[in-house]
């Protein structure tokens, strides 16, 4: 819907806010009016007139304060407002993340408006991705908006054209929107494949665009090799599933294929960007998952190796908490606890849970009740919380 409407008026700001009063009105009415034919042309028809409203308000003060041109400048502004520029991207979301990734922004706070505004992550799930307060992630999205719309940068749908120059940006929305996706930070579910589909869907749509590029193969790889597992993930009681615990037959041996072929191109290829180079080391990472039989088939030793590679090559507190878990597994409990030392992930419980856990097999109990009942503290998904919870509950017999 947001897509149709600045489409139609090149005015995000005001297709954000219409669309809300559209939706609050349809809250209000149609329980006791009874829900429309078509709810979307309706919801579409008063964000419009809303839009409209505004427009006219706009033009009205304008008048008022003699700060339009000649009536022929006010017709080509009028004309430019509403009128599509042609040599389009066709994908609706696509043209609205290339919108959001405008180069007047910093390329996070465009990011974090492109996950915010079109593909409906919380604020507190960006900010729980960029590694910042919600409070702070919320004034960065305000200030980015405020941005555009204070400068009078033409935010208008894009052509095919702005692609090459906004990739990194784009590449990087899709990573994070998938990560949303694949381990929401917030919520009710464990994982939202709707969401994670969706990511892996516009890297297909930019790769269309851009086939030859070493960044859009080697993260469509790592996407593929995680959303393979998308099923086994999860139990049919909506439980977490872990990766010892998989049903591979689950596993889509076809997403795989497609991801191991992506990836081997790609390791051939010289020269990589740095953001291409990091998601090659967590595409091969995924890789020793995906083609290992079973759990003890996993080359622990080599899964550490690659950890380290990307260490170098893109420092970050979450790939350091996923290296200490394979530490662990590779030389035990206690060289993944040495690992984890001086880590920090704010707000994120992932951290303490991972140290309960090895706790427990370190057969350090006390101290493993102490984090779980720090990473239950910090968790706002209930189905991770219900099995933190069920984690710290057994530890009672003990």
């Amino acid at each position: 819907m947001i897509a149709l409407l600045v489409a139609r008026y090149r005015r995000l700001d005001l297709a954000e806010d219409a669309l809300g009063d559209a939706i609050e009105a349809a809250a209000r009415l149609w329980p006791t009016e009874g829900v429309p034919d078509s709810p979307a042309a309706w919801l579409n028809t008063v964000a419009s007139r809303r839009v409209l409203d505004w427009l006219r308000s706009e033009t009205m003060r304008r008048r008022r304060e003699q700060l339009l041109g000649t009536e022929t400048e006010r017709r080509a502004a009028w004309a430019g407002m509403m009128a599509d520029p042609g040599d389009l991207v066709e994908d609706d979301v696509l043209r609205l993340v290339l919108m959001c990734t405008h180069p007047v922004l910093p390329a996070q706070a465009a990011s974090a408006l492109a996950l915010r505004l079109v593909l409906g992550i919380s604020t507190y799930d960006v900010a729980r991705l960029f590694l910042v307060p919600e409070a702070t992630m919320a004034a960065r999205i305000t200030r980015a908006k405020k941005k555009i719309v204070s400068a009078g940068i033409a935010f208008e749908v894009p052509g095919a054209d702005v692609l090459p120059a906004r990739l990194d940006s784009v590449a990087q929305t899709a990573y994070l929107a998938f990560s949303a996706g694949y381990t929401p930070g917030s919520g009710t579910d464990l994982l939202r494949a709707d969401l994670a589909a969706e990511a892996v869907r516009l890297v297909r749509v930019v790769l269309e665009q851009c086939p030859e590029e070493p960044v859009l193969k080697a993260l469509l790889a790592l996407m593929l090799l995680q959303h393979s597992r998308r099923e086994a993930r999860v139990g049919a009681d909506g439980e977490l599933v872990l990766l010892a615990d998989q049903d591979r037959s689950q596993w889509h041996d076809e997403e795989i294929d497609e991801a191991l072929a992506l990836l081997s191109e790609v390791n051939s290829s010289v020269g990589l960007s740095v953001t291409a180079a990091a998601y090659v080391m967590q595409a091969r990472i995924a890789a020793e998952y995906a083609t290992a039989e079973t759990m003890d088939d996993i080359q622990w030793g080599r899964v550490v190796g690659h950890y380290d590679l990307l260490l170098q090559i893109l420092p970050s507190p979450a790939a350091r908490l996923a290296r200490a878990v394979a530490v662990s597994e590779a030389s035990g409990p206690e060289a993944g606890l040495t690992a984890l030392k001086g880590l920090s992930l704010p707000g994120s419980h992932r951290p303490a849970a991972v140290r309960a856990e090895l706790l427990i097999r370190a057969g350090r109990i006390t101290e493993a009740r102490a984090a779980y009942a720090e990473a239950i503290g910090l968790c706002r998904n209930r189905a991770e919380l219900e099995h933190l919870s069920k984690k710290a509950a057994g530890l009672t017999n003990h």
